[in-house]
C-alpha cells in the first residue's frame, strides 16, 4: 500500500511532532524532510556538493536540532540546486510501500503533491518562539521571537517552493491546542482518508 502524509508548516508549530506521532499510530514511515537540510548544511564547504554527498549517517549528526543547523538549513533551503538534489530522496520515500509521513515546508505543494493527506500546521509566531526556547533550552524569548520571523520570511520569500499552505490541505492551528489535541485531530484525518482510500 502506497499511501502519503504531507505536512508543513513553519517551525515549532508542531507539524515534527505531529508527524512522529501519525507514523507511530499508522505504522508509517517518517521522514523529517528538514533534517536533510540541516545535515547538508552543516557538512560545510559548497552546499550543492553536500546535497548530492548526503549519506544516511549524515542523519544522525547530533547537532542537527541546534539554532546553528535551523538557521544554516534555511539559507540552503532558498538554493534551487540544493532542493533539486535532495528532492528524489523525498519522492521515492513518499511513495515507499507501507505508507509515509514527511514533514517540511514545500510537501504538499512541491514534493508530493498527490499525497492522500496534506495538513499545514502553523500557530502564531510568539507561541512558536515559546516552544523553540522550552525544546532548546537555549536562548532569549526576544532573540528566538525574532529568528522564528526572520525564517517565516526566508521560506515564505523565497522563489523557489515558497512554504504556503497547498489549496487542498487541511489547516491545523495550533497555537492554543495542546500536542494531545493536535495529534488527535491529525489522527481523526488520516483515518478518515485510509478508509476511503481502503
Amino acid at each position: 500500500m502506497q499511501f502519503t502524509v504531507a505536512i508543513d508548516g513553519p517551525a515549532a508549530s508542531g507539524k515534527g511532532t505531529i508527524a512522529r506521532a501519525l507514523a507511530q499510530a499508522f505504522g508509517f514511515a517518517h521522514l523529517d524532510t528538514g533534517l536533510l537540510y540541516r545535515a547538508g548544511a552543516m557538512k560545510g564547504g559548497d552546499p550543492v556538493a553536500a546535497a548530492r554527498a548526503l549519506a544516511p549517517e549524515d542523519l544522525e549528526r547530533h547537532d542537527l536540532r541546534t539554532l546553528a543547523a535551523g538557521e544554516a538549513a534555511s539559507r540552503v533551503a532558498v538554493m534551487p540546486e540544493v532542493r533539486a538534489a535532495l528532492n528524489k530522496f523525498q519522492r521515492d520515500f513518499a511513495r515507499r510501500e507501507g505508507g509515509a509521513v514527511l514533514d517540511g515546508r514545500d510537501i504538499g505543494t512541491v514534493i508530493c503533491p498527490e499525497a492522500e493527506v496534506k495538513l499545514f500546521v502553523t500557530a502564531s509566531p510568539e507561541a512558536r518562539a515559546q516552544r523553540r526556547c522550552q525544546e532548546l533550552g537555549e536562548g532569549d524569548y526576544e532573540a528566538v521571537l525574532a529568528q522564528v520571523r526572520a525564517r517565516d520570511a526566508r521560506d515564505t520569500g523565497r522563489a523557489d517552493a515558497p512554504m504556503i499552505a497547498a489549496t487542498d490541505a487541511v489547516v491545523l492551528d495550533t497555537t492554543a491546542l495542546s500536542i494531545e489535541a493536535a495529534v488527535a485531530a491529525a489522527q481523526a484525518l488520516v483515518a478518515e482518508r485510509l478508509g476511503r482510500s481502503g
